[in-house]
């Protein structure tokens, strides 16, 4: 019978166990996290990028409903981790010496490009229109922007967390540095 699962090639064939445990031996450092006030549609998308740079975790910050189908089953590769509460999250990762970026758009944030990522962090990730509560935002280590050019305020947050995930990627896979 063929594999019709949405898995690479070396992976056809394979039980679902075998993949994750050949992820876990792969896995970069990178965690992220969103905040799902809104049960937003773009959390399927950012689990579907999580997935594709494998990242170790995903933090889930407040609802445990979301749009599952948009990951296209990405998410069963994946650890993801339940928080009810901001509070929850921050006991979690501080524990776990992780640093705290948020990503999004609001003052005092520093460009991404010019933000050395720490190899340690957990990228945060809001909702489509109201971004990140002050609550989440108060406690970050820091806070990123993605520069943009155009005539629009902000670009689709399941896009923003794919550049951001891949900023990491560039500074801590790849080796290169920001431009300050």
């Amino acid at each position: 019978m063929e594999d019709t699962r949405n898995v690479v090639d070396g992976y056809k064939g394979q039980s679902m166990e075998t993949i994750i445990n050949d992820l876990d031996e792969k896995r970069i450092s990178l965690e992220i996290a969103v905040e799902n006030v809104t049960r937003d549609y773009n959390m399927g998308t950012i689990v579907r990028s999580a997935n594709a740079f494998n990242v170790r975790k995903i933090h889930i910050i407040g609802s445990r409903q979301w749009n599952k189908r948009g990951a296209m089953k990405t998410d069963a590769y994946m650890h993801i981790e339940y928080h009810k509460t901001v509070d929850d999250f921050y006991v979690a990762v501080r524990n776990a010496e992780r640093q705290v970026v948020a990503v999004d758009i609001v003052n005092d944030a520093k460009p991404l490009h010019e933000m050395p990522l720490p190899e340690n962090a957990v990228l945060v990730f809001g909702a489509e229109g109201p971004g990140l509560s002050e609550e989440l935002l108060g406690q970050a280590d820091s806070v990123a922007f993605i520069e943009q050019f155009g005539s629009t305020r902000s670009i689709n947050v399941g896009v923003a967390a794919g550049i951001a995930m891949y900023t990491w990627v560039q500074q801590h896979v790849y080796g290169l540095k920001t431009t300050r």
